[in-house]
């Protein structure tokens, strides 16, 4: 029983090699559409079954291809797969510089969910036909397809018999398949189910055919210039399945194009001329002194930066011109000027300073101007008498003698006299700060309230 079961083991093991190394062979022709889908279902058989018997297979599978020996593909070559539960599609149009040899594709499927690989081989012979290429191409633009769409031989085969039943060709083939993102389109936004829109290029044996010709009428181009569509009477029988825009329509006619030769210049043989053998330097390097080198570097810079200094210095410190120099270029009349601003600030800062001085008139006992009594000061001796006023208002009397209800005749003469007294020792005040002031070049009157 061990036996047989190691038996079927190793028979599906077999199996699975081979049909790892299982390689497809086809032939496309020069000039035409090729067109090559890589089926999922083709290689679900090569990873592993679910883990449950009778559970559906759906892995997300995905493919990458290559040239055999290269990491990328063919320049005429495209693949293309919109999402790892969907096919991958090959495709492109082989020219006739790609006859010579055999094409070997590797096709590497990847099993997203067990991380396994399966290889396979895609051999491509192009094969050559005199037949192709046509002579007459015309390149129609599709907005409402997508490049995987397009390539679906049903959708392909409807486009064409589209084409055939306006054109009325003899022979017509589909030559090319692009996609407008590799035009330079961009990726149309993911609401009113818009597509990327998608080139296909035919080729046909006979003359346009006037439907096609009317895009180039000057009604059209004028209507194509200003983004509106054209006037086409051929657009009905496309407009069922393909909407195109014939503005972007190209017919070419290759039997009336010029060919242009670019001259290329002569390969070599690749192989760079003899010179001899490399020679490197010897192992007993020659020693080099840096003092020099470290000298230039550092007693150059340091030499300019003296020399600076002392320039800079004796222009400050030995070209001054001086207090005597200025002085003398100085007019007298100025110094003098100068000299008396000088000396009465400093006086009337000396005076401010002294606080040894009478007080002044304002602080001085005042006389009752009823009773005629004398009434002391408002503030002590060490009050501050910067912030007191001048003169004093009967509101202001802190000891307000009350005024008696009687007072004799000789009293009331006694204060008159008092009073008339005190006004002339006011205004002899008055006169000497005038005087004082006098000499300052500030010809305002000045109360030095520090007396």
């Amino acid at each position: 029983m061990a036996s047989a079961g190691v038996f079927v083991w190793v028979i599906a093991v077999v199996t699975i090699l081979s049909k790892s190394h299982a390689d497809r062979t086809v032939y496309p022709s020069a000039g035409v559409l090729f067109v090559h889908v890589l089926e999922r279902e083709y290689f679900k058989g090569e990873f592993p079954p679910y883990p449950k018997a009778g559970d559906a297979s759906n892995d997300p599978i995905t493919f990458n291809t290559n040239l055999k020996g290269y990491p990328d593909k063919p320049g005429w070559l495209r693949y293309i797969q919109r999402t790892p539960h969907s096919d991958g599609v090959l495709y492109g149009s082989p020219t006739a510089k790609h006859l010579s040899n055999p094409t070997i594709i590797e096709i590497t499927a990847y099993n997203r969910r067990t991380f396994e690989t399966a290889r396979h081989n895609l051999v491509i012979h192009i094969m050559s036909t005199e037949e192709f290429p046509l002579p007459y191409q015309a390149e129609f633009f599709i907005k409402n397809m997508n490049v995987e769409e397009m390539l679906a031989s049903e959708v392909l085969g409807d486009f064409l018999g589209a084409v055939k039943n306006v054109w009325q060709p003899e022979r017509l083939n589909a030559i090319n398949i692009t996609s407008a993102l590799d035009r330079g389109g961009r990726v149309p936004l993911p609401i009113n189910d818009l597509k990327e829109g998608v080139y296909v290029m035919v080729g046909a044996d006979v003359q346009f055919s006037s439907c096609l010709r009317e895009v180039e009428t000057p009604q059209n181009q004028l209507r194509c210039s200003q983004e509106m569509e054209p006037v086409i009477s051929c657009d009905k029988k496309f407009r069922a399945q393909f909407h195109i825009d014939w503005c972007k329509i190209s017919l070419v006619d290759i039997t009336k194009v010029v060919p242009v030769h670019s001259s290329r210049p002569d390969m070599g043989t690749g192989v760079l001329p003899d010179i001899g053998e490399y020679n490197p330097p010897s192992e007993s390097l020659k020693s080099r002194d840096y003092f020099a080198d470290f000298l230039i570097t550092l007693a150059v810079p340091s030499a300019v930066a003296l020399v600076l200094f002392f320039i800079l210095g004796y222009s400050m410190c030995c070209r001054r011109e001086g207090v005597e120099k200025r002085n003398m270029q100085t007019p007298d009349i100025q110094l003098v000027h100068h000299s008396s601003i000088q000396k009465s600030t400093k006086e009337l800062r000396n005076m401010s300073k002294n606080r040894e001085i009478s007080w002044p008139l304002s602080t001085l006992p005042v006389f009752h101007p009823v009773s005629g009594e004398v009434v002391p000061p408002i503030h002590p001796d060490n009050y501050e008498t910067t912030s007191m006023p001048l003169m004093q208002t009967q509101t202001n009397l802190q000891n307000q003698i009350q005024i008696p209800q009687q007072q004799t005749s000789g009293k009331c003469w006694k204060s008159i006299i008092d009073a008339l007294a005190f006004s002339s020792r006011a205004s002899s005040f008055i006169r000497v700060q005038i005087n004082v002031t006098a000499n300052a070049t500030d010809s305002s009157l000045v109360f030095n309230r520090g007396f």
